[in-house]
């Protein structure tokens, strides 16, 4: 039976995740315990706890966790096409880790990052935009050796780690942009040339992946074509989402942030400009004359 699935592989045989399905469950009753237990007691009475904002990103951050790490968007991710694996480390790495930051209140923020010991201090260097920007960067083209991949695709557990380390890694990358800290972000400006940074560096990966002669990843060159993808069509496409579509999605949050930041510098320049005038005319045209 076992020959006969290696010999026909079958992307829409239902695989089991419990791995998945612990880490998700694991997920749902931290923010559990937070809210129902740790919140009523550090919070003072009349403030909400949770915003419905930050309900409705953790809600959406947790169903796209399960949708992209469990079956069958992995199965079809891990041994039959590259692009899929492409978009599924795009959802929990650029779309899931912001959606969890911004899920957290910001009281609870400050009991991890602020309040605590050693962990804390750690915490906070790993999350300083230099430090975090380069361990993911790192990791993320790490990750795109082809032994790396052979052995993620040899080992389960491997597979569950790098994705893991790679979740954990986004989590550290996005602090300085969403963080539920103002303290813990940087700049507006500085924010747009951070994100900037981070769809550059993706793209030497992705240029070398899209323009790579013959097949990089040779466990996918199986002999079965999922829904009718040659393999070498599936890796060009694979690095053109990681440089393309990647590369939009932070674009598109870099205009948004120019544009509120253009909106409030605007805002501030109206509100000063009257102010100005006022002072201008209360002043005397020449110095009395003794």
């Amino acid at each position: 039976m076992t020959a006969l699935l290696a010999a026909n592989p079958d992307p829409w045989r239902w695989q089991a995740h419990p791995e998945v399905w612990f880490l998700v469950v694991a997920v749902v009753a931290l923010g559990w315990w937070a809210t129902r237990v740790i919140g009523p007691r550090v919070v003072p009475v009349g403030e909400p706890i949770s915003t419905p904002f930050q309900r409705r990103s953790f809600a959406a951050a947790t169903v796209l966790l399960l949708v992209s790490a469990d079956w069958p968007v992995h199965d079809i991710a891990e041994a039959h096409l590259y692009a899929v694996h492409m978009v599924q480390h795009m959802v929990i790495t650029f779309i899931v880790p912001p959606l969890f930051l911004l899920a957290m209140p910001a009281w609870l923020a400050r009991l991890l990052v602020l309040e605590g010991g050693r962990g804390s201090r750690i915490l906070r260097r790993l999350a300083h935009p230099v430090v975090a920007g380069v361990l993911f960067n790192a990791l993320t083209a790490l990750t795109h050796w082809s032994g790396v991949v052979q052995w993620s695709f040899d080992s389960g557990a491997f597979h569950y780690s790098v994705h893991l380390l790679l979740f954990v890694s986004a989590l550290l990358m996005w602090v300085p942009v969403v963080a539920p800290l103002p303290e813990l972000r940087i700049s507006v400006p500085g924010q747009m040339i951070y994100l900037f940074l981070m769809s550059v560096i993706p793209t030497i990966p992705a240029a070398w992946l899209t323009f790579a002669e013959g097949t990089v990843y040779k466990h996918y060159d199986d002999g079965f074509e999922a829904f009718g993808v040659t393999v070498t069509s599936d890796q060009q496409a694979a690095g053109l989402i990681m440089k393309l579509l990647g590369g939009f999605y932070l674009w598109g949050i870099i205009i948004v942030k120019f544009i509120g930041y253009s909106r409030v510098h605007h805002q501030e320049n109206q509100q000063m400009r009257p102010a100005e005038g006022r002072h201008l005319r209360s002043r005397p045209d020449r110095e009395p004359v003794e």
